[in-house]
């Protein structure tokens, strides 16, 4: 995964693309779900992924919580959009939210080191660029 990431760098610096994702916020009571991915930034961050083609970004949202964390989920309300240019590109990513009635995942490893909840009011301080924005949505929800 290190290795695909270090090409997509290449590519995004060489092309410039505008790339659609999604980001999600994953809640039980008041805690939220953060992981640690294997390639790019180390920081604790939302789950989510690439809107591939001829795909709708819930339909995004499901399928990478699946992915990633072994989950499926149906049941996500929208936080809007965020316009983020970083890394050589422009993003366009969805954000969800969903709540679970329980907190258990089956974590990718392959796409994931680490995963873990966190209270909404004690997040840990090496956070992902925007999580404090996006998690701050889901309060005014």
């Amino acid at each position: 995964m290190r290795v695909a990431y270090a090409g997509l760098r290449t590519y995004w610096f060489v092309v410039r693309p505008q790339i659609v994702g999604v980001k999600c916020v994953l809640t039980h009571g008041d805690e939220v779900l953060l992981v640690r991915h294997t390639y790019g930034s180390r920081a604790w961050d939302l789950p989510g992924g690439t809107v591939r083609r001829r795909e709708i970004p819930r339909e995004t949202a499901r399928r990478e919580m699946e992915e990633e964390l072994g989950r499926e989920i149906e049941d996500w309300t929208s936080l809007g959009e965020l316009l983020v240019h970083n890394n050589h590109h422009r993003d366009n990513v969805h954000l969800f939210h969903t709540r679970l009635a329980d907190r258990n995942i089956d974590m990718n490893l392959a796409e994931l080191s680490e995963a873990d909840w966190f209270p909404r009011d004690a997040l840990p301080s090496d956070l992902g660029r925007f999580v404090r924005q996006i998690v701050a949505r889901v309060r005014a929800a």
